[in-house]
């Protein structure tokens, strides 16, 4: 039968991630970027050629697969709701992921709150809160040891949590979530109108480490926002530590820092904020935490 291997799978806003490892410890990883161009049906394609690829390498079938997926999937497993590529919309996702892995046991949650999970069996702590800062806002939570609020009820949509009721729309809608002002691509069209020009990932963070106002001021901005949803979540849920990844964050120098400068005004007296830290996986927390669901082959997960 050979040794399983377990697949996860992070399909995020602007890439794809996959990794599978083995029972004996080996492990093989595979990515690509989405076209510009919005279209499922060659997006399924794209994703199915890269199963194929990295099942290859593997030399032995897929055990178990689990993703992270960043729109919402509804209880008929179709896709409700993914602003960064609307024609997913409607799309049958489990059917989907079983057809390019026949055999294969398939789980999926939100790339938040598998972020969370992966991150708190890292830190080895029960009581964790995620910020995942990439082409969205990503978060999660584990309470006790769990995903709060758990598998069946809904994912932490920390990104949507409005900071600021006239602030910028969001792409769900809405107006002044979380997303809006603190995404990667919110950050950096704000330092654009800053700085008058069109600016890249690479030139903002350039730009940060030497200290221009437009750049510092399009972060700070961003810190703020951040800093007001984890004291919020902080205030109801009492994690022990927040921890901030998304490959966005993870290349920006000394964001940690930042936000935790402006977390601290926020805190009540005899309250403090709780400690930030990067986030120990970088930019592949919701990546680790796919092959953990797949391992477990639920939702349901314990750290400690």
């Amino acid at each position: 039968m050979g040794t399983p291997w377990h697949l996860g799978i992070d399909i995020g806003g602007t890439k794809v991630a996959l990794r599978a490892e083995s029972a004996d410890g080996r492990a093989e990883e595979h990515g690509f970027a989405w076209p510009r161009a919005d279209d499922a049906d060659r997006d399924l394609a794209l994703l199915a050629g890269a199963v194929g690829v990295l099942t290859a390498r593997t030399g032995a079938a897929i055990r178990a697969v689990g993703v992270a997926v960043p729109g919402t999937v509804g209880p008929d497993e179709r896709i409700t709701a993914w602003p960064s590529r609307p024609s997913w919309t409607g799309l049958r996702l489990g059917p989907a992921l079983r057809g390019m892995l026949p055999g294969a046991e398939v789980a999926w949650a939100d790339d938040g709150d598998l972020g969370a999970l992966a991150e708190a069996a890292a830190a080895d702590c029960p009581d964790l809160l995620y910020v995942g800062v990439g082409t969205g806002v990503g978060g999660g939570l584990v309470l006790g040891g769990r995903l709060c609020p758990g598998p069946g009820r809904g994912s932490f949509e920390l990104g949507h949590l409005i900071v600021d009721p006239s602030g910028p729309d969001c792409v769900c809608g809405r107006r002044g979530c979380l997303q809006a002002t603190a995404s990667g691509p919110a950050t950096l069209a704000r330092a654009g109108e800053l700085a008058g020009a069109p600016v890249s990932y690479q030139e903002l963070r350039t730009a940060v480490r030497a200290g221009h106002p437009w750049a510092t001021e399009a972060v700070d901005r961003t810190c703020r926002a951040l800093a007001t949803a984890i004291m919020g979540v902080t205030e109801l849920l009492h994690p022990r530590l927040v921890v901030v990844g998304g490959g966005f964050a993870d290349g920006l120098d000394d964001l940690v820092a930042r936000i935790t400068t402006r977390l601290a005004p926020l805190a009540r007296p005899g309250r403090p904020a709780p400690p930030l830290a990067p986030a120990r996986l970088g930019g592949l927390s919701s990546l680790r935490g796919a092959v953990l669901l797949a391992r477990t082959a639920t939702g349901g997960a314990r750290i400690g």
